[in-house]
């Protein structure tokens, strides 16, 4: 089912409203990481899609990201959600929470915080679980919020929750049948929806970050089974756009991904190859901006300096797929 067009409005309406009010701005939660290495680089590795126990080739992928881990020694990992399958955490007291995460990623390399974002699977179960300071306590390199901020000086990463914008998961009747989701500390959803947009759009102006860098669940350009999410085309994008933001990292089509947009120039760099994939799910797209497609599993990983971020995406035996790298400083992607 299409975005509803009178919610739509009633959501632009608002944002437009408290773009032309003068109020104090509201802050996402902030996190601070700072480069450690002498040539301040910033290293970190991106999964997503991969919480089923181990099986479709999660510990495969969780291995080759300990190698790799180790070899550019990391400085901490985000996941673009779905974390537990099929509907998330029962509760803090889940035992999915080991089987599918503390007991998969174990390489020494990887025992640095993980930056989770809530995907649609993961609503569908306790959310509060996944939220709630007793994972942390469980395992200390867990942290989920909904939304929030990464302050690693040279680049701001900026977590948002895109679960909550989607229509079909509050109005498709065979949504509703076949799924339940748990929507506390949403609803009233145009409220909570106008909130972020406006906290999102109030960090990405005020942000000093030489590199600007969104991370969401679901796609916002993608070829992949998903494809494009209209209403954040609608709502979030424009924002992105007016605030020159560099890439958008995300999950949901499970497969390994890059578009470069002709219009924006904003990187859409999909890994969401954490388990299982879908073999020869690919919709027709524009070549001259589709860099990478890959209908399996893998991960991968960026390396940010002042000057440059260097993206590349392994498969499951870790296998360099795909690099790609952005230089500030010409202004300009090279191969």
């Amino acid at each position: 089912m299409g975005w509803c067009l009178k919610q739509r409005m009633v959501l632009l309406g608002a944002f437009v409203t408290w773009l032309f009010a003068t109020a104090s701005v509201a802050e996402l939660a902030r996190f601070k990481e700072y480069p450690s290495k002498a040539q301040k680089s910033l290293n970190f590795l991106v999964v997503g899609d991969w919480g089923r126990k181990g099986t479709h080739n999660q510990s495969f992928v969780a291995h080759q990201m300990g190698i790799v881990g180790e070899k550019l020694d990391i400085d901490f990992v985000i996941s673009t959600g779905d974390n537990f399958y099929d509907d998330g955490l029962t509760g803090v007291d889940d035992p999915a929470f080991y089987q599918s995460f503390v007991d998969i990623y174990t390489a020494p390399s990887l025992q640095k915080t993980w930056y989770n974002v809530l995907g649609n699977h993961d609503y569908r179960g306790d959310v509060e679980a996944q939220l709630s300071p007793i994972l942390r306590e469980k395992d200390s390199k867990w942290l989920c919020l909904r939304s929030s901020i990464l302050d690693a000086e040279i680049v701001e990463i900026f977590f948002v929750d895109t679960t909550p914008f989607v229509e079909k998961y509050f109005t498709d009747p065979e949504e509703l049948q076949d799924h339940s989701y748990d929507w506390t500390g949403v609803l009233p959803r145009e409220a909570y929806l106008s909130e972020l947009l406006k906290d999102v759009d109030s960090a990405l102006v005020q942000s000093k970050a030489e590199w600007k860098i969104v991370v969401g669940h679901h796609t916002i350009k993608s070829a992949g089974h998903h494809g494009n999410t209209q209403e954040l085309e609608e709502l979030l994008l424009p924002i992105l756009e007016a605030n020159n933001v560099d890439a958008y990292i995300n999950g949901h089509d499970h497969c390994l991904e890059h578009i470069i947009d002709n219009k924006s120039g904003i990187h859409f760099l999909t890994s969401g190859g954490g388990s299982k994939a879908w073999r020869g799910d690919v919709k027709p797209w524009n070549q001259e901006e589709l860099k990478l497609y890959h209908d399996g599993q893998g991960f991968m990983s960026v390396q940010i300096t002042n000057g440059n971020v260097d993206i590349i995406f392994y498969d499951v035996f870790g296998k360099v797929l795909h690099t790609w790298s952005i230089s500030k400083d010409l202004n300009v992607a090279a191969i």
